[in-house]
């Protein structure tokens, strides 16, 4: 017996699973992103789909709560005018009041509780492609998801690609895709 204690699991309640370059590229490029468009990155992490987003001409929005992602961010950001770092933690955040589309792939663990404030009455939202996991874009989609009644008439929401765990430099271990969330 070696006089160490044995290892616990390491649990994060938010979980990271970052994009890969390729697929944070394909991911913007499907979303349809032009120069100008204010886009929120919804636990932006290390900006996998920030960098895309700013090389289509957006102003970009990062929302972070990690302290070292965070502040690679804002050095990021002191360097790029069309950046702005935000710490907060996405399950709590202000919507923009002016329109605005959102590419992101938030926490899992916070992803309803997203898409619940982005399809709020009030909301600006234009158009979101939100990297979730399957079972809960199945909710939104077959219009099971609390408050469907209320948004599902504003809203246009479908799955628009499946991600292969491969799509992650960290792979989670449920399935994930791309939902995307149009007004209608």
């Amino acid at each position: 017996m070696s006089g160490h204690p044995p290892r616990r699991p390491v649990l994060h309640p938010w979980g990271w699973h970052p994009l890969t370059d390729s697929w944070a590229d394909r991911i913007v490029a499907g979303a349809g992103i032009g120069p100008d468009d204010l886009v929120l990155d919804l636990g932006a992490g290390t900006g996998a789909l920030t960098r895309p987003l700013l090389a289509a001409g957006s102003r970009v929005l990062a929302f972070e709560l990690h302290p070292g992602r965070l502040a690679a961010l804002r050095a990021w950001a002191d360097r790029e005018p069309r950046l702005t770092v935000v710490r907060a933690d996405v399950t709590d955040l202000r919507l923009p009041r002016r329109p605005f589309k959102v590419v992101s792939s938030p926490p899992y663990a916070g992803a309803s509780t997203v898409l619940d404030r982005l399809l709020a009455p009030g909301s600006r939202l234009v158009a979101a492609d939100l990297v979730v996991q399957r079972q809960l874009a199945r909710r939104f989609v077959e219009g099971r998801a609390p408050g469907a009644g209320r948004w599902g008439r504003r809203y246009d929401v479908r799955v628009v690609q499946a991600l292969p765990r491969a799509a992650f430099r960290r792979p989670p271990r449920v399935d994930s895709v791309v939902l995307r969330v149009t007004r209608a």
